[in-house]
């Protein structure tokens, strides 16, 4: 018999083997709680993302799309709660093959039954329809443009658009884009150049007004999410960007160069000049002319900048990205002047006198 076990006294050394069955089965219950809550993690993580909402929201798997392509548009329209569970699923369930096409989901369903709409196709597909907002487009003519495609009373899309509570109910969704300077006084419509002119698609059900300008605002608050840094340099907040990015898409044309437009304009903001763009004119004239008189440059607007000097109080329009670029990364010029001949070909000028020359040459 080994004396291995035995200590000096001659007692039999149980207590290092019980040390070692005591760690191995803590080690075999952590293992187990670990699983444990890894399996309520994963199942947690299939649940919806709040049962409560049940407003439909379309979504659009494009031709050729990964699993990990479907993961992230998911997660971008807040329908699944982690990417990297929902391709664990799809994995596990042999759910890879998804059909691409459009979709109605909405936030109270899980990830089993989105998967198996996107597996199954066919029946849960929906036809769309597309709505265009124009570059330039105000919101009244935006507005228009709803009211005609969801055959909506114009007055009535107009007034909600312009209500305050309607309003702050959209400023919790976009606390960051849509500030309290939406609601300055002399403002004339709060939402005016937040509505980002696009493309925008619609599922076959009848959405509310919030369901059909939350992808304009969305849109809006992405794009500039992108030039934060720029915005952060020039010292602008989101209204002040796109009341500049306003201007620019409103001064320039199609062969226009919109970056020099927008020299122009912080050219003049710097030596204290006013901005003097007939379209602010117009805006607080609230109608369209063929001409501006020099009696319509003296409306008293703080829209007017021929009255006022600096930026507007807000947008005169909904920009489009290469105008909001140009507001932010302006050309390097010494112009102070700019017009546009008969051709819509913009002649810039460093001079009064230049600018005059130049008038009497091309406008007449």
């Amino acid at each position: 018999m080994s004396i291995n076990n035995f200590d000096k006294n001659g007692y039999k050394n149980t207590n290092k083997k019980s040390k070692v069955m005591l760690i191995f089965t803590y080690l075999i219950i952590a293992c187990i709680v670990v699983i444990g809550a890894g399996f309520a993690t994963y199942k947690y993580m299939l649940k919806p993302v709040n049962s409560a909402n049940k407003q439909i929201k379309l979504v659009t798997i494009p031709v050729g799309s990964s699993v990990d392509n479907i993961a992230a548009i998911l997660k971008e329209k807040n329908l699944i709660k982690n990417t990297s569970i929902f391709k664990m699923y799809v994995k596990l369930h042999n759910n890879t093959s998804m059909k691409s096409g459009n979709y109605h989901f909405s936030e109270n369903q899980g990830v089993a039954t989105i998967v198996n709409h996107l597996q199954v196709g066919g029946k849960y597909q929906v036809s769309v329809k597309d709505v265009m907002i124009p570059e330039g487009s105000q919101l009244k003519e935006i507005a228009v443009i709803i009211a005609k495609e969801f055959k909506l009373d114009q007055a009535a899309v107009l007034k909600q658009l312009n209500d305050k509570v309607f309003i702050q109910g959209l400023q919790k969704k976009f606390p960051e884009l849509l500030t309290n300077d939406i609601f300055k006084p002399g403002i004339r419509y709060p939402l005016e150049g937040y509505l980002y002119p696009s493309t925008y698609m619609y599922g076959d059900f009848t959405p509310s007004l919030e369901q059909i300008i939350t992808p304009m605002l969305t849109e809006t608050a992405k794009i500039l999410d992108q030039f934060k840094t720029e915005m952060d340099t020039k010292k602008l907040t989101p209204h002040q960007t796109l009341t500049m990015a306003s201007l620019i898409e409103e001064e320039a044309t199609g062969t226009t160069d919109r970056k020099l437009i927008s020299s122009v304009f912080y050219n003049r903001l710097d030596i204290g000049m006013p901005l003097q763009t007939d379209p602010t004119v117009l805006y607080a004239l609230g109608k369209h002319k063929q001409r501006v008189l020099y009696k319509d440059l003296e409306v008293k607007s703080p829209y007017n900048t021929y009255y006022i000097k600096g930026l507007p109080i807000g947008p005169i329009a909904s920009a489009g990205i290469d105008s909001i670029v140009a507001a932010l990364e302006p050309a390097k010029s010494d112009y102070l002047y700019f017009l546009a001949d008969k051709t819509g070909k913009v002649i810039f000028t460093k001079s009064l006198k230049e600018h005059n020359t130049e008038k009497e040459k091309h406008i007449k």
